[in-house]
């Protein structure tokens, strides 16, 4: 059974719930590391296992490769592991509606995530184009290509292409969901500001790319923290879902198109150039993205709990109910006057005349009886005159 967070959470407290602990988040991480490295080394061992049967090691230390595109397609899968980890940890460990790591709505928000898809395409082209034009002004590039490397064919390209576009999605929710989502929620379960929680699981991303220029690592930490407060902003995890996929599949993209599948070289290797370019296009996307929002009133907060289908729900406070009673008899329907009424009897409200309809006279509530005088009009002091119903007769039957 699952316990949802209450309403009004926002995004970085959704860990929150009525039944948190403090070992929750704790032992939830440890087994998510510890199911994450069995899964790697299981990985790997097949793949070597099959290098070795197939013959493909280099030297015999060396370790087994099945080519550039398995080799990566394995990398990409090892850490794409990370993401069923992750949503089962939210269920069993901290024993919370899976979708609550998701967003806010408890469940991933594809319409947003397509909008946020549609912006990140753009300022991932620019990125990567003015770095590249970034680096070639400032001689930055004058490296020649790696041997091997260059078109490697329609097929070859088709072929890597359509790896990339089923693996990488997968690779970089699962990147997303463990430290946007999971670290930054279970920081966020002790704290009531998001900041701790956005640098912990910022420095923690960065690190976790290895260690290669202090740009390039800065690059990832700044890259994580735009992403983490959007995260929190907007109320989900879809705006860094969505940059992370469009840049691992543009840039795997080119790599496949220029066959560097294989070249060693990662984020961690930026240059200057390729920082400088990196902040200001993650500023923009996130000033973009946010606007969006609050353009569109995408929730930030968890809402109000819905009551299933058929529920009565309970009158708010101040809510109209039924009227109150009045103390008048119900008026008999129409066309049932007793015959020979008196005319004494007979309304005189508009709808009476318009309609020709008599009324007996309505009992008194001091319990006496009207009396009559000649001509059938009421006579002497403190004597009942009936109401005319048309005007002043219970709520059912005014017109």
């Amino acid at each position: 059974m699952t316990t949802p967070p209450p309403p009004g959470t926002p995004y970085h407290r959704l860990a929150r719930t009525a039944r948190h602990r403090w070992w929750r988040p704790v032992l939830g991480t440890v087994l998510l590391a510890v199911g994450l490295l069995t899964a790697i080394c299981l990985l790997y061992g097949v793949m070597a296992a099959i290098g070795h049967l197939a013959g493909r090691s280099a030297t015999p230390d060396a370790p087994p490769t099945l080519g550039p595109l398995a080799d990566l397609a394995v990398g990409l899968v090892a850490i794409a592991v990370a993401l069923p980890l992750t949503l089962l940890a939210v269920r069993w460990v901290q024993a919370r509606p899976v979708g609550t790591i998701s967003s806010v709505c408890g469940r991933l928000r594809w319409r947003w995530l397509g909008t946020c898809l549609l912006v990140a395409v753009p300022a991932v082209v620019v990125l990567l184009g003015g770095g590249i034009g970034l680096l070639a002004l400032t001689g930055g590039d004058d490296e020649p290509a790696p041997a091997g490397t260059g078109w490697p064919g329609w097929l070859g390209f088709l072929g890597a292409l359509a790896v990339l576009l089923v693996l990488v999605p997968f690779q970089a929710a699962a990147e997303e969901y463990v430290f946007r989502g999971w670290l930054l929620q279970g920081v966020g379960a002790f704290l009531r500001t998001p900041w701790p929680a956005i640098l912990v699981q910022a420095v923690l991303f960065a690190a976790a790319h290895g260690w290669g220029t202090r740009w390039g690592f800065a690059d990832l930490a700044i890259m994580a923290t735009l992403t983490g407060w959007l995260t929190v902003r907007t109320g989900g995890l879809e705006a860094a879902v969505a940059l992370h996929v469009v840049n691992n599949l543009i840039a795997f993209g080119g790599a496949a198109a220029t066959g560097e599948l294989a070249a060693e070289e990662a984020a961690a290797d930026a240059t200057w150039e390729i920082f400088a370019v990196s902040v200001l296009v993650h500023l923009g996307y996130t000033i973009v993205v946010l606007r969006l929002a609050r353009r569109r009133g995408l929730a930030t907060v968890s809402p109000e709990a819905v009551p299933p289908t058929g529920m009565a729900t309970p009158p708010s406070a101040g809510a109209a109910g039924p009227p109150a009673p009045t103390g008048w008899p119900p008026a008999p329907a129409a066309g049932t006057w007793p015959v020979g009424a008196p005319p004494t009897a007979l309304g005189t409200g508009p709808a009476d005349r318009a309609h020709g309809t008599t009324a007996p006279d309505l009992p008194r509530t001091d319990g006496a009886e009207p009396t009559t005088g000649s001509g059938g009009r009421p006579s002497g002091p403190g004597e009942h005159v009936a109401e005319p119903v048309g005007e002043t007769g219970p709520p059912g039957n005014r017109r």
